[in-house]
């Protein structure tokens, strides 16, 4: 009778790879809610152009708050600052091919351009381009653990991004009001007096 031996059968290490990214995906999402540091903002209230839902808005809104001296407005109306976004771009580059052909490297990249205007429409800050990238490496045997890569590195360069908008916000300076000029009261000119003329002598009488 043959001897029944037993083999251990391979362990699939993808389910192991999960706790490991449900970890890394749970420590970034709370860095969100983080405040790297309050920003010393020189004006009292901010309009932004982001659409409401926007990610990038809901957190620069938050971290601007949080300074305690600058309100966010839901309309421009009333505000110090307009922040205006003109662009808002994420792009997925391949960067080197395997030697079947297919990617095994992406280049990911987060643009943003914006500029910042005062109640005057004058232009605080230019039009203004930041431009992150972080690479990945690729694998179609790890497609899924993959994607969540992709997911926790855009959201660690929108919090980049955040930290790049707030430096510059703090560099505006606004003009200080100036007093205006007044001139100083004319003094009235003094008239000398004048020492009436003396009265001619009296002859006297012979």
């Amino acid at each position: 009778m043959l001897n029944r031996m037993s083999f251990p059968m391979p362990v699939s290490r993808n389910w192991l790879r999960w706790p490991a990214v449900l970890l890394i995906s749970a420590l970034l999402c709370a860095c969100g809610f983080h405040l790297r540091g309050s920003a010393n903002l020189a004006f009292s209230s901010i309009y932004m152009t982001f659409a409401p839902t926007s990610p990038l808005g809901i957190e620069l809104k938050r971290n601007i708050v949080a300074s305690g001296n600058t309100k966010v407005l839901a309309k421009p109306e009333g505000a110090e600052v307009t922040l205006g976004v003109l662009s808002e771009t994420r792009e997925k580059v391949i960067l080197t091919l395997n030697s079947s052909g297919r990617p095994s490297e992406y280049m990911l990249y987060y643009r943003l351009t914006f500029h910042v205007t005062d109640a005057q429409n004058k232009e605080l800050l230019a039009p203004t381009l930041i431009t992150l990238k972080r690479d990945i490496s690729y694998n179609s045997s790890q497609e899924l653990s993959k994607d969540a890569e992709e997911v926790l590195l855009y959201r660690d360069m929108q919090s980049d991004m955040v930290q790049q908008i707030l430096r510059r916000l703090a560099a505006i300076k606004m003009a200080q009001p100036t007093q205006p000029e007044t001139t100083p009261a004319a003094t009235p000119a003094v008239t000398p007096a004048t020492t009436p003329p003396a009265a001619p002598a009296a002859t006297p009488a012979k």
